[in-house]
Parts: structure tokens; C-alpha cells; sequence
């Protein structure tokens, strides 16, 4: 019988032609032998009118070549020659000359989940969401040349099982960036690479942070919440024109979370004694800082800031990503920590890293070593910058001048406290995407008169065909509807 099978010259066809599809074609236990192949005929055909019904099998999917079906699921080539030419008549199924048969545009189905799950919202008409770079901007040809490259010259273990602080490859090249483009002192030994700031600090809460620790009293939201999900408590200090209020501090924290470099969404840096300042709270406390470097490559008109961590590599941890030089699509991202840190991290992280790509890590070290990654920072700077100069210089001629821009891709437009929620509601029902200062604000920040307002709007968003258009309407947003600034 198996040499039989193994010498079928259609199972040999089956094994170089078609695709795999799978069919419970399972046979009735208690059906007699007689009409054996009108039901199996008819089984078939019911299992592909249901596979195309509810979706499994979309419109154009192509289907296995008859021969080859029939061999998969035991049956008579004549059988599925037939079921296929039956489902061509009812309109399922279409077959043309070169493209073989596939299923048709137009068969029935019906739907198999509620609007709920499938709905999408619709499109704004004026897409200024935070948080993005445009995406025409990812620098395909160097991506794929530096694909090649790295798959080319990659060793052989490094496409087995990786080390829980990811690629050596990548860690050496980040090491070497990052002292020379933002004062980073990290060994490659003290770097550990995570698919997110935000996996970043989870691992960290789960580790190195105590009971409680410092934030901006505005920052990311999901950076906080993801904080306080693994156990340790956050207290926010005000934020002013100097970054943060470091004389603010508690006493009882063990550490503080900031955006140094362009605090988020403000966009101030932290000036230098302040900087100074928190490193001597840290010291004197056996505390922690961990800096966020956000947007910190992203800068147009003003000298180069540096990275906290270069004054206190022993108490600084220093963590950033590609998602905005680059995209959030390469789930790429850093922890520069001190040398009594790394074993405790890397541990918590574990062996296994869900969702990371030791391949984008190699290719992100060739990018990093070619010299591309920077000629695409300095492209992308050029590009965001005459885009703020032009969002700049029309609201200059409403009256509106714009804080915090030398760096980054937001700006915030000044919105007293109280009128904030009326702008965001009419931003709103114009089309537009963007956020409320209020949005980013801690929920323990305490309330009054010196509460901060405004809208933000990232100009890194929209098209190249429609950004001009889009800022007129937002120039018409803020003209049409007067509020106190």
C-alpha cells in the first residue's frame, strides 16, 4: 500500500503544483457505501461555498489546480474537476486562461460578525495626530540595501535564539550613535534592546523602580499607566518654561521619569541647572532617573542638546526608539543602563522577546554603520523643519505664536485652560485629529490658575499633497473661533 501511494505519479504532481487549502471534509460514519461519491462530490462543494461564505477564502484567492486538490484530500481528479466547474456556473468561482481558477468577485457572502468588529472610523479630514513621522519618509532604498547586506554577511547563529539584550551587532553600532550624536556613555554590554520605550518601562517597574516614583505632571499617558500596571506609583511635578520643576520633587520618590532633551508636550527643554540639579537629587539619594529621549534627534534652530545621561551615566537610565526617525512600524527601541542594573533587567525580560526582530536589528546596525541613518535623519530634519517654518508663519499672521517647536513633530498652540475643551469640540466637528492639552495632563496634578491649556497638533502627519490645505483650515480653526490665550 505505501509503495503504491509513494509511487502515484498524482501525488508526485501535488507536491510541485497549487497552494494548501484546508477543508473539514470529514465523511458521515453512518452513511452506506452506496452514492459514496455523490456525497463526497457534494461535501466538497459545500466546504468551498462555506470557506468563500464566511470569508476564509476572499475574493481572487486562487485555488489549488483540481489535480492537485484532488491529491490533498483523496479524491478523484474527475470529482474535483467537477465540483470546481459546478461552483463556475453558480457564479463562485471564476477560472481564466493563465491565472487558473480563483474565486469570484462577485460570489455571496454573508456577514459573519457585527459592524462592531469590522467598522472602522472614518478617515479626518485634516490629519494632525501626534506622535507620528510621515511615512512617505522611510528610507525604502537604504532599508533594502542594508536588508541585503546584513542578511549577506549575518553569521549563521545569528538567525538561531538570541540573547536577552538582543543583537551584539546592533548594540556595538547603537553604543558608538549615540556617544556621538547625543553624549550617550554606554558599553554595549550596558545596553539592553526592547521593541518599545514603552516595553522599556515596563521591564523597568517591574525591576528597578520602588513604590513611587516622579513624572512630569504632562506626559505620555500610556507611559504612566504602564508604569503603575507593574506596581510602582507616580506623582506628578509641575512643568514651566525651564522643563521640569525639579525643586518640586518628593522626598519620598525613588526615582523620576523625564523628557529632558524636549519635554512632552510642551516641548521645553530642561535647563541646565536643573539639570544639574536633579542629578545631584539622584546622588544624594541613591535615586534613579530615567530619561526619554524624546524627539531628541528631531532639531531645527537651536544648538544641540545633549543627553542628561552624559552628566550621571550612574544614576541615569536612558532609553529611546526609532519609531519616530524612523517609524513605529520597527518595533526597535533602547535602555542604556548602569552596570548594577543590566543583569536585573535583562533577567526580567527573559529569553524570548515577543514581537522583536533579530533581522530589523541587524539591518538597523548596517544602517546605523553605512552612514544611511544619518543622511536620513538630517533628509527628515530638512523636511519637518520647512513644514514648521510654514505652520509657524501662518499663525504668526493670526497673532498666535508658537512655544517649545525648535525640536520635534507637534506644536502646541496656546488655548487658555478653560476655552480648551470649546476649540478641541468645533476641531472636532471640522474633521480634524489632534489633541487636547489636557489629554496628556496627570490626573493627580493639582488644578488652579496656573493650569496650562492648548491644542496639540502634530505637523509631521499629514500628506505632502494635502499640508498646505490642512493648515489653512487649521489657520481657519483658530480666525473663526476667538478664545483667550
Amino acid at each position: 500500500m505505501d509503495k503504491r501511494v509513494n509511487s502515484d505519479p498524482w501525488d508526485q504532481v501535488a507536491q510541485r503544483l497549487g497552494t494548501d487549502l484546508y477543508l473539514d471534509l470529514q465523511p458521515d460514519p453512518t452513511a452506506t457505501p452506496r452514492g459514496r461519491g455523490a456525497r463526497r462530490r457534494r461535501t466538497l462543494a459545500e466546504a468551498l461555498r462555506a470557506a468563500i461564505d464566511d470569508g476564509r477564502l476572499p475574493a481572487g484567492t486562487a485555488l489549488p489546480p483540481y489535480r492537485s486538490l484532488a491529491a490533498d484530500v483523496g479524491l478523484a481528479r474527475g470529482t474535483v474537476a467537477t465540483v470546481y466547474q459546478e461552483l463556475i456556473a453558480e457564479g463562485w468561482l471564476v477560472a481564466r486562461q493563465g491565472s487558473g481558477t480563483r474565486v469570484a468577485d462577485t460570489a455571496h457572502r454573508q456577514a459573519r460578525v457585527g459592524p462592531s468588529a469590522t467598522a472602522r472610523p472614518a478617515a479626518p479630514r485634516h490629519d494632525f495626530a501626534l506622535g507620528q513621522p510621515n511615512p512617505s519618509l522611510f528610507p525604502r532604498a537604504d532599508w533594502i540595501a542594508s536588508t541585503r547586506r546584513a542578511i549577506t554577511e549575518a553569521p549563521d547563529e545569528a538567525f538561531g535564539p538570541g540573547h536577552p539584550q538582543g543583537s551584539a551587532r546592533l548594540r556595538r553600532s547603537l553604543a558608538a550613535y549615540l556617544a556621538r550624536a547625543r553624549g550617550v556613555r554606554a558599553d554595549p554590554d550596558h545596553i539592553v534592546l526592547t521593541t518599545s520605550v514603552m516595553h522599556a518601562l515596563e521591564l523597568l517597574s517591574r525591576t528597578v523602580f520602588g513604590d513611587s516614583i516622579a513624572v512630569e505632571s504632562h506626559g505620555l499617558p500610556f507611559h504612566r499607566q504602564v508604569i503603575e500596571r507593574g506596581g510602582t506609583s507616580t506623582t506628578p511635578i509641575p512643568v514651566d518654561g525651564g522643563g521640569a520643576v525639579i525643586d518640586a520633587l518628593p522626598g519620598q520618590a525613588s526615582g523620576v521619569l523625564l523628557t529632558p532633551s524636549h519635554q512632552f508636550p510642551t516641548g521645553v527643554p530642561l535647563s541646565p541647572t536643573r539639570r544639574t540639579a536633579v542629578i545631584d537629587w539622584a546622588r544624594t539619594g541613591s535615586r534613579l532617573i530615567v530619561e526619554d529621549d524624546y524627539d531628541g534627534e528631531l532639531r531645527y534652530d537651536r544648538e544641540p542638546i545633549g543627553a542628561l545621561q552624559a552628566l550621571g551615566p550612574d544614576v541615569v537610565i536612558y532609553t529611546g526608539s526609532v519609531s519616530k526617525s524612523l517609524s513605529p512600524a520597527v518595533r526597535i527601541a533602547w535602555l542604556a543602563l548602569p552596570a548594577q542594573h543590566v543583569d536585573t533587567v535583562v533577567w526580567a525580560k527573559g529569553i524570548r522577546e515577543p514581537d522583536a526582530s533579530i533581522v530589523d536589528q541587524l539591518v538597523l546596525a548596517d544602517l546605523i554603520d553605512s552612514g544611511a541613518y544619518d543622511r536620513h535623519i538630517r533628509r527628515s530634519r530638512q523636511h519637518y523643519r520647512r513644514r514648521r517654518d510654514l505652520l509657524t508663519a501662518r499663525l504668526a499672521d493670526t497673532g498666535v505664536g508658537l512655544p517649545g517647536i525648535a525640536a520635534g513633530l507637534h506644536a502646541v498652540i496656546p488655548v487658555s485652560a478653560d476655552a480648551e475643551p470649546e476649540v478641541f469640540a468645533e476641531a472636532a466637528r471640522r474633521g480634524f485629529a489632534l489633541a487636547p492639552l489636557s489629554l496628556f495632563r496627570h490626573p493627580d496634578a493639582p488644578a488652579g490658575a496656573d493650569v496650562i491649556g492648548g491644542i496639540a497638533v502634530g505637523f509631521g502627519t499629514p500628506t505632502a499633497s494635502t499640508f498646505a490645505a490642512d493648515v489653512d483650515a487649521l489657520v481657519a480653526l483658530i480666525v473663526d473661533h476667538p478664545y483667550r490665550r
